[in-house]
């Protein structure tokens, strides 16, 4: 096989894995569920939901931090996701620095 071959293959399994991923949504909460974020697994943000009930004046901070939170773990499990994937279509390779 020579080394232009390879390199289409893995362009093209690169373009599929990035398809598959943005296509991928995944859910985090935070706030005992007062807050729950969808990103997708090129980790954009598709919609933030609040529970009415979290919307406080006194505690507007709170509110922050429960969004904040819930991003930064939607984020997470797109990230572990993609690790997944790509462990997947690798077959379980061993390349450096993947």
């Amino acid at each position: 096989m020579n080394i232009q071959k390879m390199m289409q293959q893995a362009q093209q399994m690169q373009e599929r894995m990035q398809k598959q991923m943005a296509e991928t949504v995944i859910e985090a909460s935070a706030g005992g569920g007062a807050v729950s974020v969808k990103v997708n697994g090129s980790k954009e943000v598709l919609a933030i939901t609040i529970d009415p009930e979290a919307v406080s004046k006194e505690d507007v901070e709170m509110l922050q931090d429960a969004i904040l939170a819930a991003i930064q773990d939607a984020q997470r499990k797109a990230d572990e996701k993609m690790s997944s994937t790509m462990s997947g279509m690798l077959g379980g390779l061993k390349l450096p620095g993947m």
